[in-house]
């Protein structure tokens, strides 16, 4: 990782100063380096801005300008005047300064430098006027540049603060503590610090489980779908293997601790997303790739002229006045703001919209997308088990009465299925009886008497037990398509059955329809079964999908798809999308799911809603247009103007002072700010 810069080291461009497709720091102390760029450059905004309003009352051309020349001048008017100026060259201009000698030391002159190299002349110049030349002040151009950059960088930083703080809310996963066995039987809670292989511990239903081991004693049945991404709750016994940082179901635990520290399974993910963040390449900025070539013509076209009229015998402080107008004119006011600008208003017109950016270069990068990978479970689906078909193996039974029957029963579980079947009754208004004797019978369903009859609700697995045939190409091909289904018997005679599956949201369908109009390839990634994926893929019509996928293997199918080389967006919400988010060119967190995918990605979707992916290509093509048309004319101008600043109409008597440089520059700068808001007044591409 890098080293934790100075705050004013390097602020030319993302690219040198923390993003997020740059070199990462790990958790709080990244965050807490941004926060104190923030406010570095708020503070030093607002001193100089409260010094810039004397220094313009006090500078002749603006004095003379609103006529208030005999009410503000007084004898060392102008050492006053020098001295302001003087505070906030050095305190304002100090990151741009520092700025400038790190970017020489790499041999990579770009903003920095045009920007130390303008306030610099304008100080020097205006100073050495001051205390004798000939010439006109410039100390109000000098205090108004070093305010406009400093703004301009303030909203830069405050756009990207709130890096990545991924791996501190995967470690919130575990809990801070353990029931620690003793020999005796006894428990007492420890440190899960403390815990060490070999360990007994206790884990009571709804609990975290603390660390990876494997059962000793009890069954249960274990969420680990923020981790694995399955939906269904895993029925879990004697022998099986249980993942820190997954949830306890309905049964009380004893597990062997088998990994700790580094070695958990939690950990591999957590050092997979560090690794992923600190490996993604970074990208140039392209008002610091405009800032260097102004530089360079910068330099070069203020030291011909300088050279050239001293050449052509004219004195010394008129060439020095045209090299100096060369050098204010071509002074990135507006480019200082031109990306800036553009980043705030679509940032905030973005938020209105639902999407939250959280890293501005993979914000850019999205109006490249060709493909875009879904998880499945919480993204292209509701993650809830919800009843998809009702099957009735007796004809005297209706499907409301069966439905009522076993949702009377599962009314008292709190198992996902049981609340998906419960749901299903009642949104088809459908009454629930009393339910008596109601017992769990753990991994294999539940029973219970209704109007003195038993009604069970059972698994596949507990038929099979009990050697019960179904009979039923329907039941066959609903498990086919990787569906739940569950059975329904009533006095021991099996009546109908019930199939759920994870609901495919009808947003997803109309964003893969639109997605595919607009070229992109959608797929999809799920650590689920195979026919579950297929059955998802083919009600989406998805490109492509891949199943059964652990979240470790998760970053490499995403390596694989840019191995074809697409640029590639992952939409997920679990811990278990964290590294493939990162990993993506962009990483897009569906807002209502988990921190950690959250704070991975690169921009969040509030509404849940895979619709606004669609937003983010339309808004992030939308906002590229507007930096370049501002870059255009922050720099375009340059054209027509250093010419005319060096002297070139000089034949036909039109000279233009230092002064009158720094006016025709400022309405660049008017014409950006008017070009970026102009994003959020036309509402490009139906973004408003």
């Amino acid at each position: 990782m890098k080293e934790h810069q100075d705050p004013h080291e390097t602020h030319s461009g993302h690219a040198q100063h923390g993003e997020h497709g740059g070199a990462h720091r790990s958790g709080g102390d990244q965050h807490s380096h941004h926060a104190h760029m923030v406010r570095d450059f708020r503070k030093r905004f607002w001193v100089c801005l409260a010094l810039t309003v004397p220094v313009l009352l006090l500078s002749p051309l603006i004095r003379d300008a609103i006529g208030l020349k005999e009410v503000l001048s007084f004898t060392a008017d102008k050492y006053v005047l020098f001295a302001l100026s003087t505070v906030i060259y050095f305190y304002g201009g100090w990151p741009f300064l520092k700025g400038l000698v790190n970017e020489l030391k790499k041999k990579e002159p770009g903003m920095m430098t045009l920007i130390a190299l303008a306030i610099t002349v304008a100080y020097v110049y205006s100073s050495v006027v001051v205390f004798g030349l000939s010439g006109k002040f410039l100390f109000w151009e000098l205090a108004t540049l070093i305010d406009i950059m400093l703004v301009g960088h303030w909203l830069e930083m405050r756009s990207v603060m709130g890096a990545s703080r991924a791996l501190e809310k995967l470690v919130q996963l575990l809990p801070k503590e353990a029931h620690l066995v003793e020999d005796d039987g006894s428990t007492r809670n420890v440190s899960v610090e403390d815990i060490n292989p070999g360990d007994r511990v206790l884990v009571k239903p709804g609990e975290k489980i603390p660390v990876d081991g494997r059962i000793d004693k009890g069954e249960t049945s274990v969420n680990e779908s923020m981790l694995t991404g399955e939906t269904k709750e895993a029925f879990k016994g004697v022998g099986d293997e249980v993942i820190g940082g997954s949830v306890n179901g309905d049964g009380s635990i004893e597990i062997i601790i088998e990994k700790t520290g580094a070695d958990t399974y939690l950990s591999q993910v957590i050092d997979m997303v560090r690794r992923a963040q600190e490996s993604r390449s970074r990208t140039q900025d392209l008002a610091t790739r405009a800032a260097f070539w102004l530089t360079i013509i910068s330099i070069s076209v203020g030291s011909i002229t300088l050279i050239f009229w001293l050449a052509f015998g004219k004195t010394f402080e008129f060439s020095l006045e045209r090299t100096v107008t060369v050098m204010v004119i071509t002074c990135p006011h507006a480019l200082g703001l031109a990306i800036p600008l553009v980043v705030a208003v679509s940032t905030a017109l973005s938020a209105k919209n639902g999407l939250l950016i959280r890293d501005r270069s993979a914000f850019e990068r999205s109006r490249l997308l060709q493909a875009i990978v879904f998880d499945k479970t919480g993204t292209l689906t509701e993650g809830r088990f919800g009843v998809s078909d009702v099957v009735l193996l007796d004809r005297q039974v209706s499907e409301d009465a069966l439905l009522s029957l076993a949702a009377s029963v599962e009314s008292r579980s709190e198992h996902s299925i049981a609340r998906g079947v419960v749901e299903a009754a009642e949104e088809r208004d459908l009454g629930m009886e009393q339910v008596e004797g109601f017992k769990a019978i753990p991994g294999k369903g539940a029973v219970g008497r209704v109007s003195g009859k038993k009604i069970m609700v059972v698994s596949p697995g507990y038929l099979k037990e009990e050697n019960i045939d179904v009979d039923s190409k329907e039941v066959e091909e609903l498990a086919a398509q990787g569906k739940t289904v569950i059975f329904v018997l009533v006095d021991d005679q099996l009546i109908g059955a019930i199939a759920l599956a994870d609901i495919v949201r009808e947003e997803s369908k109309d964003a893969i329809r639109q997605l595919k109009e607009m070229g992109i390839q959608c797929m999809m990634l799920t650590g689920d079964n195979r026919h579950v994926a297929q059955w998802v893929a083919e009600e989406l019509e998805l490109d492509d999908y891949f199943a059964e996928v652990l979240p470790h293997e998760k970053s490499q199918k995403i390596d694989e798809i840019k191995e074809r080389g697409l640029v590639v967006a992952m939409v997920g919400d679990g811990v278990n999308d964290a590294p493939a988010l990162v990993e993506a060119d962009v990483g897009i967190a569906i807002g209502a799911g988990t921190d950690v995918a959250v704070e991975s990605a690169d921009i969040v979707l509030v509404r849940n809603d895979p619709r606004d992916a669609v937003k983010i290509l339309d808004l992030s093509k939308a906002t590229y247009r507007k930096m370049v048309q501002n870059l255009a004319w922050a720099t375009g101008y340059n054209a027509f103007a250093i010419p005319a600043a060096a002297g070139v109409l000089y034949p036909v008597g039109i000279v233009l002072g230092p002064a009158v440089g720094a006016v025709l520059m400022s309405l660049s700068t008017i014409i950006v700010a008017i070009n970026a808001r102009m994003l959020k007044l036309k509402g490009d591409n139906g973004i408003r």
